[in-house]
């Protein structure tokens, strides 16, 4: 089995393609064969520097290494394989080669018509009632091509070198049929296919020959990608039957949808990897959710290992609609993959962040014990810092946030809750410091005061914190200790 991920270096990886790559990574690694990495890059115009870097680098991060083909070695992009060169504009010989096999099997031809004779049989058609013309069976025999010019005055017009292109001849009368992984039989008649173009007049190959040409000659088996190609399944197949290939199995998958199950836009969404990567979402997270989008794994199972991807991935399970991309659901899907990390790497993970803001977290013996009590409340690492803010400076003490109207906290009632605070944790003997001998004395002193518990407690957590959320308040202040709580306390100007 030989897959491949087809890129073109047109931006960063969009976050559909990195779920293109790694359904066709799980197809291959399956089958225990190969995965490769070929750039498409014969649009010149709209390549943008650095972007082959970033689609490397971003499936690297991702887990997505291809065993062949445009490769990351030791942080040095490079080509791998028997089967290259893997990037397209180094590929062009190639592409002129078979085009002109096209042109003397007789199943591609030269057109030589301008812009603007393009544009006028399009104003034509439209004039005529088509809403959508195309260079098609229903008008080559007016245009400017060798099927209308004839052989001799075609060769004058080659030989004095006139701008032309390589068109694909699409069959009269003809049903074209793919049989796709994912959508079963899907027919399309050959008058509603135009005769695309397979060379440009500069030379350059277009989608639909490179691709064709690329996959035979690296022996593709399975080709998949977005369903967006699902249109110019029928030139392709075509074109594998011109040149008496045998066509590989094609898979499209679903295109994935905002909320409103429009397409995925920047108007609505991220839609880069790298986008993913900044904000701080786990290589593990993104895998395990994209993969569930459009994939049905038969089961209400939620977390997927790549392992456990590879295992249990098909393509019987993909469906045919498109996937609505959660939010909400890749965030809550992120804070429980951190909390399956074990205290000890969590730990590990934080420490470094948190000492880029707070050095001494670096030396901090102790640091174990300060991460779990915000294992299982935070969504990114990031978070880290300021969740963690309180053991590392002194917060601010800000009567706002001390008060509270949900707990029904007012300023008034923190001038008794401060000092009754201080005369009952002071008293408390230093071997008796821990939760539950505090929970016990603060609870009783609450009830015989006649102040509930949150009234209490949510005073002390904020000036302990500084923070509107964080840790318990019994958590807190045994994780600081008896001195420093009561330094902070007495810093309360009630």
């Amino acid at each position: 089995m030989r897959t491949r991920f087809a890129p073109s270096p047109t931006g960063l990886l969009h976050i559909g393609g990195l779920r293109t790559a790694l359904y066709a990574y799980l197809l291959a690694k399956q089958a225990k064969g190969t995965f490769i990495l070929r750039i498409e890059d014969t649009d010149q115009e709209r390549t943008i520097e650095g972007a082959l870097e970033n689609i490397i680098e971003a499936l690297h991060w991702a887990g997505i290494d291809p065993d062949e083909g445009v490769v990351l070695e030791d942080g040095t992009v490079i080509q791998k394989g028997d089967k290259g060169p893997y990037i397209q504009s180094e590929r062009f010989d190639i592409y002129r080669e078979h085009a002109q096999t096209l042109i003397d099997s007789g199943h591609a031809y030269y057109a030589f018509d301008t812009p603007e004779e393009i544009d006028r049989m399009r104003e034509e058609e439209k004039a005529a009632g088509n809403p959508a013309p195309k260079y098609d069976l229903s008008n080559r025999m007016r245009m400017n091509n060798a099927l209308t010019l004839g052989e001799e005055e075609t060769k004058k017009k080659i030989d004095a070198g006139e701008p032309h292109v390589i068109r694909l001849k699409i069959p009269e009368n003809t049903t074209i049929t793919c049989n796709d992984a994912i959508r079963g039989k899907v027919e399309f008649a050959s008058h509603t296919v135009d005769d695309a173009i397979l060379l440009k007049s500069d030379g350059f190959p277009t989608y639909h020959l490179a691709n064709v040409v690329d996959d035979h000659l690296m022996e593709i088996d399975t080709v998949l990608r977005g369903e967006e190609w699902l249109p110019s399944t029928p030139k392709h197949l075509l074109l594998w039957q011109a040149f008496g290939w045998k066509e590989p199995l094609y898979a499209h998958v679903p295109l994935l949808l905002n909320a409103d199950k429009s397409k995925l836009s920047k108007r609505q969404n991220d839609v880069s990897v790298q986008d993913y990567i900044d904000q701080g979402y786990l290589p593990e997270v993104i895998i395990n959710f994209i993969a569930l989008l459009g994939w049905n794994p038969g089961s209400t199972e939620e977390f997927f290992t790549f392992d456990e991807l590879v295992k249990a991935f098909s393509l019987d399970r993909v469906q045919k609609a498109g996937a609505v991309f959660d939010r909400e659901k890749l965030d809550w899907l992120q804070g429980q993959w951190i909390r399956m990390l074990s205290v000890e790497e969590f730990a590990n993970r934080i420490q470094p962040i948190v000492a880029k803001e707070y050095p001494a977290a670096a030396e901090d013996n102790d640091f174990i014990e300060k991460a779990v009590l915000i294992h299982e409340r935070i969504t990114f690492f990031r978070e880290a810092p300021e969740m963690l803010s309180y053991y590392y400076s002194e917060p601010k003490i800000n009567m706002e946030l001390i008060c509270s109207k949900k707990q029904k906290v007012t300023e008034e009632l923190v001038k008794e809750i401060v000092p009754l605070l201080i005369e009952t944790l002071g008293s408390i003997e230093e071997k008796d410091w821990n939760q539950d001998h505090l929970k016990e004395i603060l609870f009783a002193v609450a009830a015989e005061k006649n102040y509930k518990n949150g009234q209490v407690l949510w005073p002390l957590r904020a000036i302990l914190t500084g923070l509107p959320y964080s840790p318990g308040a019994f958590e807190v202040a045994v994780a600081l200790g008896k001195e420093t709580t009561m330094k902070r306390l007495a810093k309360v100007n009630v």
